[in-house]
């Protein structure tokens, strides 16, 4: 039954969600990645690399030996443009929408290996609360899910990723969303990019990332 603490998002989840991606992303790396992700003030570039760098600095917050519990590691973000998303992680240009995605799959590669090796008590810092290790696999999932649907709409991509994989990101996350909808409909729903019958599109949403039982 989907909203139930069943299975747990694990390392599997996040290399099963970025493999997607990455696939999905390699069909469409000839068009043209400058056109807006979505409903996004990025384009699909800045987008693609956000989330390279979403899953980069989920992986640095788990792997220190003392995990911050206050504070991001203190790694340097810095913006290409004014509006455009701060980030660490930045793709060679000269390397095209190939090398962009090989950015993705070796960032998606470090944080199974973090989320697969920490000691599952551990938590480390972010924002919507200090998470542990299922916390940023999930956190990575939704980043993924999330991302590409912008992308996806940009570049007239097909994504549709698992409803299972859906359910136990929310089931971790999002504890008030409703469980008898679309579970990737819903994902969509609580980062704020789609409405549900009875329920209008959000304007202002978060998730929990602190342990749950």
């Amino acid at each position: 039954m989907t909203g139930e603490r069943g299975a747990r998002v694990t390392a599997d989840d996040v290399a099963l969600a970025v493999r997607l991606a990455v696939a999905t992303l390699r069909t469409v790396a000839d068009r043209d990645w400058s056109v807006p992700a979505g409903s996004l003030d990025w384009d699909c570039w800045e987008t693609v690399e956000h989330l390279a760098d979403d899953l980069f600095s989920y992986a640095t917050q788990l792997s220190a030996v003392d995990p911050p519990q206050t504070s991001h590691v203190r790694v340097a973000w810095r913006r290409e443009r004014p509006g455009g998303p701060a980030s660490v992680i930045y793709a060679e240009r000269d390397a095209g929408t190939a090398g962009l995605i090989q950015v993705v799959d070796a960032c998606g590669g470090l944080l199974t290996a973090v989320v697969r090796t920490a000691d599952p008590t551990v938590t480390a810092h972010h924002v919507y609360g200090n998470a542990d290790p299922e916390g940023f696999a999930a956190m990575g999932v939704v980043e993924t899910v999330a991302h590409m649907h912008d992308v996806a709409q940009g570049l007239g991509a097909g994504w549709e990723p698992p409803a299972e994989l859906c359910d136990r990101a929310l089931t971790r996350l999002f504890p008030d969303a409703p469980t008898d909808t679309d579970r990737y409909r819903t994902l969509l729903w609580a980062t704020g990019r789609a409405e549900l019958p009875g329920r209008p599109r959000l304007t202002d949403w978060r998730w929990y990332g602190e342990p749950r039982g």
